[in-house]
């Protein structure tokens, strides 16, 4: 979903509360006996050691080369997080702008996607599952995870959904989920997971998001200002400490952070995706116009770093995340990276977690709104939140002028030409 809570199309994401005990004040529902705690026993990767290494990701079609999980597998990672799309098991039919069929435009009459049969997605899954590098993976770390909208069966459904139920099913059978597991009964794979002994904890619920339509399916907690309100009062009132979000969906990677929601920075780590990239569409010499693209996208919380391989310090090629964290260093401290397909660092920050602690002093006053990381996008002024779409045809409409004089001067010497050699 972002950025965070506010970047359009982020689907589904994840939230992480890191608990450290000697540095913040525990409330009473983290040490519930009702609390679940994982791993399970048929799950035993984990106990209760200390969980420092974690590593997420989204957007993984099921039938293209998936050569990134070797370098997850390097990573060796404690907990991998699916971030949605997982497998791609809805259908899309051809672009279509006229006719019978027409999937897009002013004309369209026919959807673009269509679910497949409860057995065409089972055999997607398991091809999924059969990958070699995620098989390894597997056997070596915890895997949980969410879904997204292709793998809950059709672009951006929703509740009207008819098979959501044989969608939920058939992900968690993909996870590994035991029979008896409260996620087979109840409506939706929401979850809540709690890893570590106490003092080192690190918590990771799982949700989703509402899209707005119909001419721009937006997913982003930024149009939805009342819901926000309410999450940022929640992490607030809680006296929560080391919130922070991950996210995918998008087909390309970076790291924002929010610093006007409560009374510290809230970071969101955006990666997307495993074998979707944004990059992959387009030729290769066209790179290059993507890469400026994005420098051009107005952004008022992407968080800018020597670290990032690229100046818009966005990644669109495949990717990860991770996540590791110091607990043992004085004071701890944690570390966002964004990785390639190769395992090489593209996006990174790292920060005491004293920073994500609740601090009266870090409460932002009215009149400071509009400091960096402190307004959203759709907050921008209008010819800002705009200016790529200026560029954009701004572009177009020069190239055009400079075609009609390139026609006018050819049309000229060719008239010229002819003239001349009438007379002679």
């Amino acid at each position: 979903m972002t950025a965070p809570l506010v970047r359009p199309r982020l689907l589904p994401f994840l939230f992480l509360l890191v608990y450290f005990c000697n540095l913040c004040k525990i409330i009473a529902s983290e040490t519930r006996e009702r609390e679940i705690r994982f791993p399970k026993p048929q799950s035993p990767y984990l106990s209760d050691a200390v969980v420092s290494r974690i590593a997420f990701g989204s957007c993984a079609n099921q039938s293209a080369p998936q050569p990134i999980w070797n370098a997850i597998i390097d990573f060796a990672p404690q907990l991998f997080i699916w971030l949605g799309d997982n497998i791609y098991g809805d259908n899309r039919r051809p672009l279509r702008f006229f006719g019978r069929e027409a999937t897009v435009g002013p004309l369209k009459n026919t959807p673009r996607f269509f679910p497949s049969e409860e057995s065409e997605m089972r055999r997607r899954y398991q091809l999924a599952k059969a990958q070699p590098g995620y098989s390894l993976l597997r056997k070596r770390a915890q895997v949980i995870g969410t879904w997204d909208d292709h793998d809950y069966g059709l672009n951006d459904a929703g509740k009207e959904f008819s098979e959501k139920n044989t969608s939920q099913r058939l992900l968690l059978d993909f996870l590994d989920e035991p029979e008896d597991s409260a996620r087979r009964r109840q409506a939706g794979v929401y979850a809540s997971y709690l890893f570590g002994p106490k003092g080192k904890q690190v918590k990771v619920v799982s949700n989703l998001s509402a899209s707005t339509g119909p001419i721009f399916y937006v997913e982003s907690w930024g149009h939805f200002p009342k819901e926000r309100k309410r999450l940022y009062k929640l992490i607030s009132d809680s006296e929560r400490s080391g919130v922070f979000f991950i996210s995918g969906d998008v087909h390309f990677a970076e790291i924002t952070r929010y610093d006007c929601g409560c009374e510290y920075p809230l970071y969101d780590i955006t990666s997307s995706g495993l074998t979707q990239a944004v990059e992959r569409t387009v030729p290769p010499p066209l790179d290059y116009l993507l890469r400026l693209a994005a420098w051009l996208t107005p952004t008022t919380m992407r968080v800018y770093s020597s670290t990032c391989q690229y100046k818009s310090c966005t990644y669109a090629k495949q990717n990860f995340g991770v996540i590791e964290i110091d607990w043992d260093t004085i004071p701890q401290s944690i570390k966002f990276e964004v990785r390639s397909v190769n395992g090489n660092s593209v996006n990174m920050v790292k920060f005491s977690l004293t920073e994500l602690q609740p601090k009266k002093m870090n409460r932002i006053h009215k009149q400071e709104k509009y400091r960096q990381h402190c307004i959203l996008e759709i907050e921008l002024p209008w010819f800002r939140r705009h200016q790529l779409a200026f560029a954009f045809f701004g572009t177009l409409a020069v190239y055009f002028v400079a075609l009609i004089i390139l026609v006018w001067i050819i049309a000229s010497a060719g008239k010229t030409f002819v003239q001349k050699l009438k007379i002679d």
